[in-house]
């Protein structure tokens, strides 16, 4: 009997220690399974990124360029009063030798001259257009009669009297006038060609060289004759072929303001944008959803 007992207990002691071992397994299984529970760590997303960097200073740059065209117009303003102040005065006499360096000092100042037409060097400088009428403008030589060779800009004629404007002024002539220098030439301005007698530009340096330059008395400064008139008598004489001179009134282009403008609202407009791009994103970073 007691070796029948001993004979089971070892035949069922293997079966023990599967079934041991088999809990053992399920025990760490589910140990593993308690302490290495599955978490969610959201990503860190930075509200900004190189369209926002971008964004942010295209702001700052605009409103820098406003500021700064809001300076220039102010003393677009100043320069424009200070050319009318002097336009305002009462015409000077030249003296025998002109300061050209002086020139600018007295740029728009009323001048008042005497003398005789050249007309063997007369300049057609153009094309330009007066009111929709296409034609040139007539640079003549003023031989002052007390005095150097001057370069005077008669004024428009049409391009039906290109080759026969009048020139019945013989005797001597009181001309009155503005002091003014070489125009600005732009980029798509060609080249002067004096031996073809082609003048795009007021290059008055060149223009007193072809009139007989230093030799001839001739000296470099240029003068923009007066009309006086009014409108219906500028309209016949261009139809008669009278060169037509220009108003007494300061040219100078303000366009600083419509700048002035464009860059602020500019700056108003990418800042908005700005502002609603880091809102979005900041709110997008709030609210993130969970991986499946």
């Amino acid at each position: 009997m007691l070796s029948l007992s001993r004979t089971a207990s070892l035949q069922s002691r293997p079966l023990l220690r599967t079934t041991l071992r088999f809990a053992g397994i399920r025990q760490s299984v589910h140990t593993d399974v308690v302490k290495s529970p599955t978490t969610y760590t959201a990503r860190k997303d930075s509200w900004y990124s190189p369209t926002v960097l971008l964004l942010g200073f295209i702001p700052v740059f605009t409103f820098a360029l406003g500021t700064w065209q809001l300076q220039r117009l102010q003393w677009k303003i100043n320069l424009i009063d200070e050319l009318e102040e002097k336009l305002e005065r009462d015409p000077i006499l030249l003296p025998r030798k002109i300061n050209v360096s002086a020139i600018p000092e007295f740029i728009y100042r009323r001048v008042l001259l005497r003398g005789t037409w050249d007309h063997g060097h007369t300049m057609l400088l153009g094309p330009r257009v007066r009111d929709g009428v296409h034609g040139y403008h007539v640079v003549t030589p003023l031989l002052r009669s007390q005095g150097s060779t001057v370069l005077v800009d008669r004024g428009f004629v049409s391009n039906d009297f290109v080759g026969n404007y009048d020139c019945s002024e013989k005797g001597e002539v009181q001309v009155q006038g503005m002091l003014r220098t070489s125009h600005k030439r732009n980029t798509f301005t060609p080249d002067n060609q004096p031996a073809e007698g082609k003048w795009f530009w007021a290059d008055v340096d060149a223009m007193a060289e072809y009139a007989g330059g230093e030799a001839a008395s001739v000296q470099p400064v240029f003068i923009e004759q007066i009309f006086s008139g009014h409108e219906g008598e500028a309209t016949s004489n261009i139809s008669k072929g009278i060169p037509v001179g220009r108003s007494a009134t300061v040219d100078v282009r303000n366009a600083h303001l419509s700048y002035v403008v464009t860059w602020y609202s500019l700056s108003a407009f990418t800042a908005v944008m700005l502002g609603r791009l880091i809102i979005k994103g900041r709110a997008q970073k709030r609210v993130r959803p969970l991986p499946r």
